[in-house]
């Protein structure tokens, strides 16, 4: 191989860079709650077929017309899920950041509600679900 790789794939190598953390910590956690139900493709949002990549549904092949299986499983995020997760961070008084895909976010009121009463840590997920390579 003589071409040189355009991807950096070794970083430091065997020297790592030493890293202070506050009060000499040796690590670092963030957690992390994706919020993705309601951007999903999804004929309902004008896509050709529902979501098929991002699936407990092993094989999730693409049907014409809604996707009632797929749709399901979204669904439990937001009107299970999410909750259920939200009340054991506040217990807990865990600081956490939301990957809030803007659309579904857009589509419940109430999750952004208490997303913005608990003071999360809220990173942008993008619009929606597109191919983002080209733009």
């Amino acid at each position: 191989m003589s071409k040189k790789y355009p991807r950096d794939l070794v970083g430091y190598g065997s020297k790592s860079k030493k890293i202070n953390w506050p009060n000499n910590a040796r690590i670092a956690v963030q957690i992390v709650l994706n919020y993705e139900e309601g951007a999903e493709n999804c004929v309902l949002h004008g896509d050709k077929y529902s979501e098929t990549f991002l699936s407990e549904i092993i094989g999730a092949q693409p049907i014409k017309g809604r996707h009632i299986n797929m749709e399901s499983l979204y669904e439990y995020g937001s009107r299970s899920g999410f909750w259920r997760l939200h009340k054991l961070f506040q217990e807990k008084k865990i600081p956490i950041t939301i990957f809030g895909v803007a659309m579904a976010l857009e589509r419940n009121l109430e999750v952004c509600k208490a997303i913005k009463d608990a003071d999360y840590e809220v990173a942008s997920h993008g619009w929606r679900w597109i191919d983002y390579q080209n733009i």
